[in-house]
């Protein structure tokens, strides 16, 4: 067993089936569906200080981006003169640009642990042998789980829909909707081209700015993740389907939370 199993996958797994020993104990109907709802929700909330710093973070800089689109004009060429200018833009303010990239690659572990826990529970054609073995008490072993959530057979991928049941398909295009939605409330708000600290460009100057490109690269990947994540939902088990759109549903709900009361933030921090 190697030490990414023994940190992550392990507890996260006996973590899920304790879920799922407490639904079954009181005979909570689609128990391990639940249980995949609950683990999801406890992982959202352990991450959500991570998740907080990531959207103040990215609500920040995109305040700063009329005066990081003056200091580029002002500048121009001179790089050196413009990342200072820039750091010391961003020192004043209190933004930290890595704290937008730190919460997102510490969750990737998380994630890929997940993804492994649930494919070992749902692709293990009704073999727990292996799973038990990782089980920290035997009150978690499993003999045998209710892969049924209203209507849905967890462990069935939607790719098998002809065999499985034709609301399968249901699963990727509601998968793709809300990846879609979550990825354009984190788009930053569109700078108006026509207004005074916009970048005049010669007519000969076709190559874009630094700062132009990645707004296009937002905006393309507002639209290519949520086709990708709908694609590969279409070839997984539901059940990690339902783990992926309960930890987005979550995820637009901490948006929203937290960008409404950083707007109230900012108000009151004006009036004073």
């Amino acid at each position: 067993m190697n030490i990414f199993e023994i940190v992550l996958i392990q507890p996260i797994l006996n973590l899920l089936l304790f879920f799922n020993f407490i639904f079954g104990g009181i005979h909570l109907p689609f128990s391990f569906g639940f249980s995949i709802v609950a683990l999801t929700v406890f992982v959202r909330l352990v991450l959500a200080p991570l998740t907080a710093s990531q959207l103040k973070s990215a609500a920040k800089t995109a305040e700063l981006r009329p005066k990081l689109a003056e200091l580029s004009k002002k500048h121009g060429s001179d790089k050196q003169a413009l990342a200072r200018a820039q750091m010391d833009l961003y020192r004043a303010h209190g933004v930290n640009p890595a704290a937008g990239c730190l919460p997102l690659i510490l969750q990737i572990p998380v994630f890929i642990a997940l993804y492994n826990v649930l494919l070992r529970v749902l692709g293990n054609g009704g073999n727990f042998s292996d799973i038990n073995q990782l089980v920290y008490s035997t009150f978690l072993s499993v003999g045998s789980l209710d892969l049924g959530f209203f209507g849905f057979n967890l462990a069935a991928k939607p790719s098998d829909f002809a065999k499985t049941g034709f609301q399968l398909l249901l699963i990727p295009p509601v998968t793709a909707i809300l990846q879609f939605w979550q990825s354009k409330l984190m788009m930053p708000p569109r700078q108006d081209s026509s207004g005074p600290s916009a970048q005049k460009k010669s007519p000969g100057d076709k190559k874009p700015s630094m700062e132009e490109a990645l707004t296009q690269m937002q905006s393309q990947m507002v639209w290519l993740m949520p086709a990708m994540i709908g694609f590969f939902s279409f070839g997984f088990p539901a059940g990690l389907s339902l783990y992926w759109n309960v930890f987005t549903i979550f995820g637009i709900i901490q948006q929203y939370w937290i960008s409404k009361n950083f707007k109230l933030a900012q108000i009151l921090k004006f009036r004073k």
